[in-house]
């Protein structure tokens, strides 16, 4: 009973910060609430009994993920200066984020203490690796899925590139095929000047 008020719980956090990412106006709240939804998703996957693939996402994503919208914010001519004046106003959205994750942690710790046996892995045999049944799954019976993904995202790279080095008329920009084409003629000329004496 306790795990399935766990996993609703959790479901509803992680649909309302995922639709809380695309609907914010302001990209901070979309990075908080990004955040958010990556943390809860960690959880439902410790219910699933995918502990590496929650440590993963919980390390590389929400470890990371203000590192990249920071990047994003440069690479976008972002107005720091209209980000810093309004930082009071990020602290309810944060303030509100922390105290979910606090409470997520908070029940997917204390529920092992409920009398929830559910909530407790099955013992695993000898020699047992979650991350080696990962890779044997994902090369094997999800290989198809696994290779779809992995051009969706190069796509998605590609199309990130593409709308950061649009041209604008504020920024100077280097034409590497005229760098190329360049000859020393061009750029260095040598002028020969008579040798002068000390006191002429």
């Amino acid at each position: 009973m306790f795990q399935a008020f766990l996993f609703y719980a959790f479901a509803l956090v992680l649909i309302g910060a995922a639709v809380g990412v695309i609907t914010a106006r302001n990209p901070v709240h979309s990075a908080l609430l990004l955040v958010l939804a990556f943390f809860t998703s960690s959880g439902l996957w410790i219910q699933l009994h995918a502990e590496f693939l929650a440590i993963a996402l919980v390390l590389v994503y929400v470890g990371a993920v203000m590192v990249l919208f920071l990047f994003v914010v440069m690479m976008l001519d972002i107005n720091l200066a209209q980000l810093r004046a309004g930082f009071w106003s990020y602290l309810p959205v944060g303030g509100v984020v922390a105290l979910l994750l606090v409470a997520e942690m908070a029940l997917m710790l204390l529920g092992n203490y409920a009398g929830e046996e559910a909530l407790v892995p099955p013992l695993s045999p000898p020699g047992y690796s979650n991350t080696k049944e990962l890779g044997r799954l994902v090369y094997t019976q999800y290989v198809y899925p696994f290779e779809i993904a992995a051009v969706i995202l190069l796509v998605a790279i590609v199309a990130a590139i593409a709308l950061t080095l649009r041209h604008r008329k504020t920024t100077k920009y280097q034409n590497p095929a005229r760098q190329v084409e360049v000859r020393r003629n061009d750029r260095v000329r040598i002028v020969s000047m008579p040798a002068e004496k000390k006191g002429d």
